[in-house]
């Protein structure tokens, strides 16, 4: 999967374990800001059905991939696709000249392949699931060879080496279906997607001021394919700066969370959050214990790759030291109590 900030891969044993310790009663669960559908992923390896849910193009695409699609129903026509992707020459586009040539995210030579393939699978007008695997190993393939620091708030001055590197298209691991049914993606907002039903609740919501569509635009653009003007050293999309979120709101995130948590439809919850938020963990407490039965388990994580390169400016030149490299990863677990 690609890089991404805040990922949870080394949490995931301890968030499927607390699914598992929730019995038989729980056969569906709702993630609601699913991100890469990394946690869904493996809900679904383990025999969930999984409902992913979250308001980026990218994010629904890979849930649609990683957690809807099965891979009795796409594989093969998915590898003969990537074969046929694998052989077109390049073609010079939208990728090459906004992010190769007035920005340096990828090398010129493997733009022109992104442009030419993801022309060709949006000539095929295919079904959405098929589409997607697609795209996400299209997205995949160009992060192999990104010339970033794990995000695209910037990139580097001088070409990483993996940039030197020709695309190399790979399927996705695409799993059959869940033991307990097939899964769903939703791109919804998360209030809204709140009353989905289900019988447990995953919420993994932005912490802090970083906005994931502003540090993930690239793949926003190609998912979406709309070509969008764009702005800055970085050439993000305009609507980045349109598309706001209340979680990425000092101010506003502790009432979008409890307008989010009041509309849960499931009985019970598992809420994951660090200690680089807005909201600190008594406040968390506080807010959750008001709902339910509250436990608590707290993990030390390593912080994104991109805190052991260092701080940045947009050129990609180095400019200072991040202040530390572990952070604590909380994972809260709500039994909803009855409501008023």
């Amino acid at each position: 999967m690609i890089k991404y900030l805040g990922s949870k891969r080394r949490l995931i044993p301890a968030i499927v374990e607390l699914v598992r310790q929730q019995g038989q009663g729980v056969t569906t669960v709702l993630d609601l800001f699913s991100g890469t559908s990394r946690v869904g992923h493996a809900l679904k390896a383990a025999g969930y059905r999984v409902i992913a849910n979250d308001q980026n193009a990218y994010a629904h695409t890979m849930a649609l991939c990683y957690v809807q699609a099965d891979a009795e129903d796409v594989v093969h026509d998915a590898e003969r696709l990537l074969a046929e992707f694998a052989r077109l020459p390049g073609r010079p586009g939208y990728v090459t000249e906004t992010h190769c040539e007035r920005a340096r995210y990828f090398h010129p030579k493997n733009g022109a392949r992104i442009d030419a393939i993801r022309e060709a699978i949006a000539a095929k007008c295919l079904d959405p699931e098929l589409e997607a695997v697609l795209l996400v190993a299209l997205m995949e393939a160009a992060d192999r060879v990104d010339s970033t620091v794990g995000v695209q708030m910037a990139y580097l001055k001088s070409w990483a080496p993996r940039a030197l590197r020709d695309l190399e298209l790979r399927l996705p691991e695409v799993l059959p279906r869940a033991r307990h049914g097939k899964g769903e993606a939703h791109r919804l907002d998360a209030r809204e997607a709140a009353g989905l039903a289900a019988d447990l609740v995953y919420l993994d919501p932005p912490y802090n001021q970083h906005s994931y569509l502003g540090n993930y635009h690239v793949w926003e653009s190609l998912v979406r394919w709309d070509r969008p003007e764009v702005y800055g050293v970085a050439c993000k999309r305009v609507d980045v700066k349109a598309r706001r979120s209340d979680f990425n709101s000092k101010r506003r995130c502790l009432a979008a969370l409890a307008a989010t948590l009041d509309g849960l439809a499931a009985p019970r919850w598992i809420l994951s959050f660090n200690d680089e938020g807005h909201l600190p963990r008594a406040v968390l407490e506080e807010l959750l214990r008001a709902r339910g039965a509250l436990t608590v388990a707290s993990h030390a994580n390593p912080r994104y790759v991109g805190a052991k390169i260092g701080i940045h400016d947009p050129s990609g030149a180095r400019v200072g030291e991040v202040g530390h490299l572990t952070n604590r990863e909380y994972l809260f677990h709500v039994v909803a109590g009855p409501r008023a």
